[in-house]
């Protein structure tokens, strides 16, 4: 397989020593022996031939997500910092958010941070539209993805958006393209063989009250997740533990985890998983089959978290998505 990580990730060393330098928290693994035929159900019977199909659906509807904007990495162009204060925009070169000139004048506009508020200045000329196709002729707020109604913009064939992260008090521009390149074919990259073996059953041991994960991301910086307690299971007759994260208002639990098999086949720094809620007993089933890889293997313009420590597996996880034999971008 192939040694690709992103460059961030590669400009600040070993993956494991960018956890130690940037995370507080006391990496335990919990790995006791167990008998899980007295403490575990079976997982909900399916056939090979049914989980086969599933998860080919799955993976189709996960394809088309990575190149659909706003939310598909393999169509982000750029991602910019805004400072406080003014920050200009356009194909000048010297701006600090330069764009291509067959989308933006020179000078398109102003963003004006103050905290964290962002307005929008736009330049006569520059013709930028909101997302139902309203011209911006003089300024306008907008809304990053952390509110409740994020503003979108169009430029020329670039749609934009202001990008806030979780925890932190950082803002950036993301840029992206509303479609393909015509020479570009996305594929995803290969995974392992779908197997009902990594159905696996697991209680949420959450906690008494929501607790702040702090996580380093791929820009060398630290966001702030809000964790709602661990996911316990058995593999191989050993307890294992992954901390979960989410709100009242998640529809699934989300995972960020590394293990063994990312020093061979998988992405160096990690997967994500998305986990069904519990049912009324307190169970649900991780299906790591679906262990999914981040943005930043599909594009250099993200903020991806890292797994924290508690979420290294004593696990080889022989399931899920590999790692692309070389960069998308």
């Amino acid at each position: 397989m192939s040694d690709f990580t992103h460059p961030e990730v590669q400009k600040m060393g070993n993956i494991s020593d960018l956890m130690i330098k940037h995370i507080t928290l006391l990496a335990i693994v919990f790995t006791s022996s167990i008998s899980c035929s007295n403490s575990f159900p079976e997982p909900t019977p399916i056939t090979a031939e049914e989980l086969a199909s599933e998860h080919e659906e799955w993976r189709s509807k996960r394809e088309k997500r990575l190149v659909t904007p706003p939310g598909g990495p393999v169509l982000w162009y750029g991602l910019f910092e805004i400072g406080q204060g003014e920050t200009g925009f356009g194909s000048d070169p010297s701006l600090s958010i330069t764009l291509p000139t067959e989308d933006s004048p020179p000078s398109a506009g102003t963003l004006v941070r103050t905290k964290q508020e962002v307005i929008l200045h736009t330049n006569t000329g520059a013709e930028i539209y909101l997302e139902d196709g309203t011209p911006i002729e003089d300024k306008i707020v907008l809304k990053n993805n952390r509110s409740e109604n994020t503003t979108y913009l169009s430029l020329g064939s670039l749609g934009m958006r202001i990008h806030s992260e979780p925890g932190t008090d950082r803002l950036w521009l993301r840029v992206w393209k509303t479609k393909l390149d015509e020479n570009q074919v996305f594929k995803l990259p290969e995974f392992f063989t779908v197997s009902t073996e990594w159905l696996v059953p697991a209680r949420l041991k959450r906690y008494s009250s929501p607790r702040p994960l702090p996580l380093a991301d791929v820009t060398g910086g630290m966001i702030e997740k809000e964790a709602i307690g661990e996911l316990v299971f058995s593999k191989n007759n050993l307890e294992h533990r992954l901390i979960v994260t989410g709100n009242k208002k998640s529809k699934s639990y989300f995972v960020s985890m590394w293990d063994s098999t990312a020093i061979t086949d998988t992405y160096q720094s990690g997967r994500y998983l998305s986990v069904p809620k519990v049912n009324k007993d307190g169970w649900t089933t991780i299906d790591f089959n679906r262990a999914y890889n981040p943005p930043c293997v599909f594009t250099e313009f993200s903020v991806c978290s890292l797994p924290p420590p508690d979420n290294r597996l004593k696990l080889s996880v022989t399931a899920g998505e590999k790692r692309p034999d070389r960069p998308y971008y």
